[in-house]
């Protein structure tokens, strides 16, 4: 008779470095699975691509007994790693951040295509375009015009709440 599946589980850990503490192991711990066996079949299959950040998706099965399947980096996580950047702008498409290259988002898109539900890179790029845009990360050759236009309307639109707070302020005082 085959294993029944119980439960699945989606968790982002980093290549090679799980273990049964803190955030994998109060995750993993109730769903009853050897949390030490999980973590060095982990890490022993991502230590391959150690900094990277993997999602992964665990069947646990009626026996306690479990497989998993490890998916590749989110594109946000790669488009911040081949711009060099902490985080993406805090204002999205408004605040560009960072500029990458055409044959940049299109190796972030062979990278992700696996996981992605398009048939071609040309879709993967467009896919992850759109994130790049959402993050405030512009694309040369995409949309240029538009970039700057909402850059400049953001800069507007700054200078604007900027004078109102310093009116708002001198009513205050007075």
């Amino acid at each position: 008779m085959a294993k029944e599946v119980v439960k699945k589980i989606k968790l982002q850990i980093e290549a090679g470095k799980a273990t049964p503490a803190p955030p994998v192991g109060t995750v993993l711990g109730p769903a009853g699975i050897n949390l030490q066996e999980f973590c060095t079949k982990y890490n022993d299959a991502t230590r391959d691509k150690m900094g990277d950040v993997l999602p992964v998706e665990i069947s646990i099965y009626d026996d306690r007994s479990f497989d998993f399947v490890i998916k590749t980096p989110p594109v946000s996580f790669l488009l911040k790693k081949y711009a060099k950047l902490k985080k993406g702008s805090v204002k999205g498409a408004h605040e560009i951040v960072a500029t990458l290259k055409q044959d940049q988002v299109r190796e972030i898109a062979e990278i992700k295509l696996p996981d992605l539900n398009c048939y071609t890179i040309e879709e993967a790029m467009k896919i992850v375009e759109g994130t790049a845009r959402n993050m405030g990360i512009a694309v040369e050759g995409v949309n240029d015009q538009e970039l700057e236009e909402e850059a400049e309307e953001a800069a507007q639109e700054e200078a604007r709440e900027a004078k109102e707070a310093l009116k708002e302020e001198a009513q205050k005082e007075e």
